[in-house]
């Protein structure tokens, strides 16, 4: 079971693919010197890189050592067979590598422990791991945290709790990693054991404009922890500049600091556990309401295949579907130009080649069914629809997920474009889009609701709950969308706090 290393991602398409597949990732020489110099700062005898890549950090290690005047070995782990020439192009020499080994880090690990402990590990996402590898992982972690980490985590969560395993006490380990290592379904459980048992001394966080990875769909973030006693609080540090010089010292001063390449911040671990730690601080006035007081979130439609079951009018009269047998759906995001989605944009749509019609027979036997839609699902069984992962588990193959017609759809993925979308059309999205169901039928409520959901400030605070990617992404679960926060201001102004149920206590404020 190996896994592959860190190293950067081309541009190029089949080639990048490739890299996206391996979890590589080059880090950048200014991360790499601000890394080196939290972990060699007590001038360990040993630093290990668990994932070398082409040697980033052994590269910095040695500038550091040599201008602080004391002998350094680099002991490093990957799994590339091209390892050693890679590194040796990078300008380590072969003394630099004499410690170097081809063997998996997560699987095959150290039986001793180190002092100095730097990485920028796989990012492989759950997905791309083998169901073989996912079954260690998840007892792995299990047996190492006391705790159940959620199958959802990706490969570098568990090279995290490797790292820190391997740290000796009072050692110092310094990661880099994708923001969704603190946002994802598993953060909370991970970092409640982590702040338990490490002292965090330092979260280091990017603007897009600092980004270490501006070619990848990821936010970085950087952590400084210690094997010691934990701390109640720590550093918590947005990087607004590449290249920033005097970044390594702050990481571990007491204090609140602004510059123009950096803000400081002394927070406390329980408030960044309940807020993330790639988020800013939490305000003190958040807001007493959440979309989940006043709705429920569902995810759209997974058909386990567009081609198959999404299409155009067209097609469905073409293979002789009747509408009955149909329901009106959309399928990506950018189908929708603004923020309400009515019949016109559906005949848009239909117009330009677009699918709109979603083959749902359910409740119908296969004799039931009329001999065109027969024969057609038994062209899906010819392709081999039975067998794909996501169809497989139903029961039978073409019975499709069922969702009632959301007054509200949520763009939950997006670039600065995140929004609300009223659902005039009675369409039913598939996973491009999230399903909002307000929790009072009227017409009226769900206007007043929409008209909070798409005013600005709303929209600011998806950030409070959702997970961050590169360029400044975000994307928002259907259960963190209901933890959204409401401007107290807005919810009085459109009246909905009436419609809360009475034994939930209500904070009222002068609105003027």
């Amino acid at each position: 079971m190996l896994i592959k290393t860190s190293e950067r991602i081309p541009r190029s398409g089949t080639k990048r693919e490739i890299l996206r597949k391996k979890g590589q990732f080059w880090t950048p020489d200014w991360i790499a010197d601000i890394m080196v110099d939290y972990v060699l700062r007590d001038k360990p005898s040993r630093l290990l890189d668990p994932a070398l890549g082409e040697g980033a950090f052994f590269r910095a290690a040695k500038r550091y050592a040599l201008i602080h005047g004391f002998e350094l070995k680099l002991w490093g782990r990957d799994i590339d067979p091209e390892i050693i020439e890679k590194a040796l192009n990078s300008g380590l020499s072969g003394n630099d590598l004499e410690h170097v080994e081809l063997r998996d880090f997560v699987f095959d690990p150290p039986t001793e422990l180190f002092s100095a402990i730097i990485a920028n590990p796989p990012y492989i996402r759950h997905h791309r791991l083998s169901a073989e590898q996912k079954v260690f992982l998840r007892k792995y972690a299990q047996k190492t945290t006391n705790k159940q980490i959620d199958g959802r985590a990706g490969f570098h969560v568990y090279f995290l709790i490797r790292a820190l395993q391997t740290l000796s006490p009072n050692g110092r380990l310094a990661y880099i990693v994708s923001a969704d290592i603190c946002e994802g379904v598993f953060a909370h459980t991970l970092w409640q054991w982590i702040c338990a048992h490490y002292k965090l001394e330092s979260v280091i966080t990017f603007t897009p404009e600092a980004a270490p990875f501006p070619d990848v769909d990821t936010n970085a973030i950087i952590f400084f922890i210690q094997n010691t006693t934990p701390s109640t609080s720590f550093e918590w540090i947005k990087c607004l500049e590449r290249n920033t010089d005097g970044l390594s010292a702050m990481a571990t001063e007491n204090a609140v600091k602004r510059s123009s390449g950096f803000q400081i911040y002394h927070r406390q671990v329980s408030e960044a556990l309940a807020t993330g730690f790639s988020r800013p601080p939490r305000e003190k006035d958040d807001s007493q309401f959440t979309l989940g007081d006043f709705a429920t979130v569902m995810r759209g439609i997974v058909t386990g295949n567009n081609d198959f079951f999404f299409m155009t009018s067209a097609r469905a009269r073409q293979l002789g579907i009747p509408d009955s047998m149909l329901v009106n759906a959309l399928g990506r995001i950018r189908d929708v130009e603004g923020d309400n989605f009515g019949i016109e944009d559906l005949e848009r749509l239909e117009t330009s080649g677009r699918p709109t019609r979603l083959l749902n027979v359910n409740g119908f036997s296969f004799d039931q069914l009329p001999l065109p839609v027969q024969k057609y699902l038994k062209i899906g069984e010819e392709k081999g629809l039975p067998d794909m992962t996501l169809i497989k588990t139903r029961k039978p193959w073409y019975r499709m997920e069922y969702r009632k017609v959301p007054p509200i759809l949520f763009a939950y993925l997006g670039r600065r474009n995140a929004r609300f979308i009223m659902n005039s059309a009675n369409v039913v999205p598939l996973t491009c889009l999230l399903c909002i169901y307000p929790k009072n039928s009227s017409p009226e409520f769900t206007k007043h609701l929409w008209s909070i959901l798409s005013n600005a400030e709303t929209i600011g605070n998806l950030r409070k709950v959702g997970k961050s990617y590169g360029g400044d992404a975000i994307k928002v679960e259907p259960r963190a969308l209901e933890r959204l926060p409401l401007p107290d201001k807005l919810v009085f102004a459109e009246g909905l706090h009436k419609f809360l149920p009475q034994q939930q206590e209500v904070l009222v404020f002068d609105t003027q």
